[in-house]
């Protein structure tokens, strides 16, 4: 489960940066920023710092930055109204607003490049003769590695008395000696220690026959892209994580009314345009831990592209909503009535509340399958 809390820490950090990005701003044209929070709900921690509050609330359900006069009916100080964010001038509105939808698009790019150029990612075609992993027999019962001991790390030497020097070697020996005895000598740090484990049994459908079965699986040579060529990839996945999200996105608008059918229709499939929480999304980071820690890395830089888009939808009150506000006041020169603007607050910030204990529901009764 460790690539689940990676996820998870990485989730916070993805609304942490998005939140910092606001602050900054704000602070850069010395717009009176007050709180600065991760969470909602009653207070856990905080300090100040200047004429700012930081710290961590009770709810962990994303984060906020206070900034002064972001609503133009909120009660303000007269000595503070000239840095509030009303009395701003349209482009300095703009970049407050949309200062948080750019840290994800910045966050996701540089996640990909520690991804593919520090990370790097496994090269299927060259398999270690170290072990990286070891695993049960299909029935959940203890493999012949687990019984005998063998870790992740464990190098492997020889069997049955013959060298081995390529993981493929290895492997077809084992293939050949299906509930059979074998001798296995590997390497644990400056230890050399022999075993002699009885081989499980699988049907290689390939094959048409038996084959031997021992649990273990290699560790794989790494490729790493190098930092000028990584920019580049890096870039281009941003993009394509862009575009998935935007067909994401459509296909969930477009197929809504399935969706909502499908709580009391359990044969209809909506896995590619269902909601996912945070359980969906652990379970997802956990399945990359095997594939590697660059794929997580990619799976949170995916998170924070889709996030990143959400909040850029036009509807207030998310940041696009605050920058299509901004937008009509800079058209008409007229402030649009906060008491209509409300409702619609209501009804989006109710319909994410909604998706979001829908998505609950789903990874619990129809859990997403990754076979």
């Amino acid at each position: 489960m460790i690539g689940g809390a990676i996820v998870i820490l990485g989730f916070v950090f993805i609304v942490m940066i998005h939140e910092g990005g606001h602050l900054l701003a704000a602070k850069m044209f010395n717009i009176k920023a007050t709180k600065y929070f991760l969470g909602f709900g009653p207070t856990l921690w905080s300090f100040n710092k200047g004429e700012t509050e930081y710290g961590i609330k009770a709810i962990p359900a994303g984060g906020f930055v206070k900034i002064l006069g972001m609503s133009p009916m909120e009660e303000v100080d007269e000595r503070d109204e000239e840095r509030t964010y009303r009395a701003s001038p349209f482009r300095q509105k703009v970049v407050v607003v949309m200062a948080g939808v750019a840290t994800h698009f910045i966050l996701a790019f540089l996640l990909i490049w520690i991804a593919d150029v520090v990370i790097g990612q496994h090269d299927s075609s060259r398999p270690l003769l170290e072990i990286s992993r070891v695993v049960g027999n299909a029935d959940g019962t203890p493999s012949p590695a687990l019984q005998e001991g063998l870790r992740p790390g464990d190098k492997i030497i020889a069997i049955d008395g013959a060298d081995v020097y390529t993981w493929d070697g290895f492997t077809e020996i084992l293939r050949g000696k299906p509930d059979e005895e074998v001798s296995l000598i590997f390497k644990r740090g400056d230890e050399v220690i022999s075993v002699n484990p009885v081989l499980a049994s699988r049907f290689d459908q390939d094959r048409g026959e038996k084959i031997g079965f021992l649990g273990v699986a290699p560790k794989f040579d790494k490729i790493r892209e190098g930092p000028i060529s990584g920019i580049t990839k890096a870039i281009y996945k941003t993009s394509v994580f862009v575009i998935e999200s935007l067909k994401g996105l459509w296909g969930f608008i477009f197929n809504i009314g399935d969706l909502f059918k499908s709580l009391w229709n359990d044969d209809m499939d909506i896995d590619e345009t269902r909601p996912v929480s945070i359980i969906g999304i652990v379970q997802f980071g956990a399945v990359t831990q095997d594939a590697g820690f660059n794929i997580t890395l990619e799976l949170l830089a995916y998170i924070s592209v889709f996030v990143g888009l959400v909040n850029a939808l036009p509807l207030y009150p998310l940041d696009g909503g605050h920058l299509a506000v901004a937008i009509y006041e800079k058209v008409t020169g007229n402030h649009p009535d906060v008491r209509k603007l409300l409702p619609v607050a209501v009804m989006v910030v109710s319909f994410i509340i909604i998706l979001g204990i829908m998505g609950v529901y789903f990874d619990i009764a129809k859990p997403l399958s990754f076979e």
